[in-house]
């Protein structure tokens, strides 16, 4: 292999709004069962900022080694193509849907190779999370379709976590509560979990959103009631309710249970969209905030539906999602493409700073 040029953007941990280029060269030889990929293209959004915010505590940063003290690899979900590859049963020109860093070209170990794709089984990835290890096989891929990569870039991510919080909350009657009160109403994550728990006669699904979102969120029409943050002393106190927070607002949270007293039945911390910096335990009265991870739902249910139970079920609802999400009359979301590093420092810092515009979907492509 002839040396490589490796441009990567990388991400000061402290203040994750902050990213420098940097470029380095890589003249060592593929090993035996590696391969080495270009990374293509991959969505942007605040999801991308809770990866970097949770880095630590959820051990985001420790995927992609940077070996720069102070600075990590912002991870995204994009499409890669193989340039070079040394394992059988992957061959050069082959394209690939996962978990990338933000760099040019990215060196893999396949492990576990199949029709459907491989884990990377770099040693430093074995402790973590498999689920963020697996690459799938776009050839194989059922789900797949070359015109709707955008969409899937931007919402599988997501969307899986929509759906297993729908199917957690259902799984346990919503925890007694008859109202469920979603913050950040306007985030991708939140209102596919709203989409998943449509149709439900017996449940409120009540959206809390910034003034400046609410017209966005109410278009959505997949939540039953839609209030500004302003607005939550006008909701009734009696029913039991349970707090679905994607904002990470420890005030907002501390504010919930005061409100609410009793009547709050449970706290379910699904994400971390308006607070990014340091993690922090807050003492609140009532139900302790619970953190919601996937994953452990997705080993639940495949033991239950069986993984080909699983994958129909969750395959159809992410298909009946996309034709909503981009549907021409009436889109959730419109596509904002850009292109190169310097590009995506100010995507960052923008996203960082405001949130971003939520009927914005971003796709960088290197």
């Amino acid at each position: 292999m002839a040396n490589q040029t490796i441009t990567r953007l990388l991400t000061d941990k402290v203040n994750v709004g902050t990213t420098t280029i940097d470029v380095l060269n890589d003249d060592k030889a593929l090993g035996d069962g590696e391969i080495l990929v270009k990374v293509d293209q991959f969505g942007l959004s605040s999801n991308n900022i809770t990866y970097a915010a949770l880095g630590d505590f959820m051990n985001y940063w420790k995927f992609f080694p940077t070996g720069q003290d102070g600075w990590g690899h912002m991870p995204v979900w994009g499409f890669a193509d193989v340039v070079a590859s040394n394992v059988d049963g992957i061959a050069v020109g082959e394209r690939f849907y996962g978990y990338f860093p933000v760099a040019t070209r990215f060196r893999m170990a396949p492990i576990r190779v199949t029709e459907r794709g491989f884990y990377d089984g770099a040693e430093h990835r074995l402790e973590l999370v498999s689920a963020y290890n697996f690459y799938t096989r776009c050839s194989t891929d059922a789900g797949y379709s070359p015109d709707m990569e955008e969409y899937q870039m931007l919402f599988r991510p997501l969307f899986i976590t929509s759906f297993m919080l729908a199917d957690y909350l259902e799984d346990n009657d919503c925890f007694g509560a008859k109202r469920l009160l979603v913050s950040s109403a306007s985030s991708k994550t939140a209102y596919g979990t709203a989409y998943c728990l449509e149709g439900r006669d017996d449940l409120e699904v009540i959206a809390l959103t910034s003034a400046k979102n609410k017209s966005f969120v109410e278009k959505l029409g997949c939540y039953d009631t839609v209030i500004s943050y302003e607005e939550l002393d006008t909701l009734e106190r009696e029913t039991p309710i349970t707090y679905v927070d994607f904002s990470g607002d420890y005030d907002l949270r501390t504010r919930i249970h005061d409100y609410f007293g009793p009547s709050l039945v449970f706290d379910c911390f699904a994400g971390t969209a308006a607070n990014t910096g340091e993690r922090q335990e807050v003492n609140v009265s009532g139900p302790r905030p619970v953190f919601f991870f996937a994953p452990n739902q997705i080993k639940k249910r495949n033991a239950d539906w069986t993984p080909q139970g699983f994958n129909e079920r969750y395959g159809a609802a992410e298909k009946s999602f996309y034709a909503r999400v981009s549907d021409a009359a009436n889109p959730w979301m419109t596509l904002s493409r850009h292109e190169g590093m310097e590009a995506l420092q100010g995507l960052i810092a923008d996203l960082y700073e405001t949130g971003g515009k939520p009927i914005e979907g971003m796709v960088v492509r290197l």
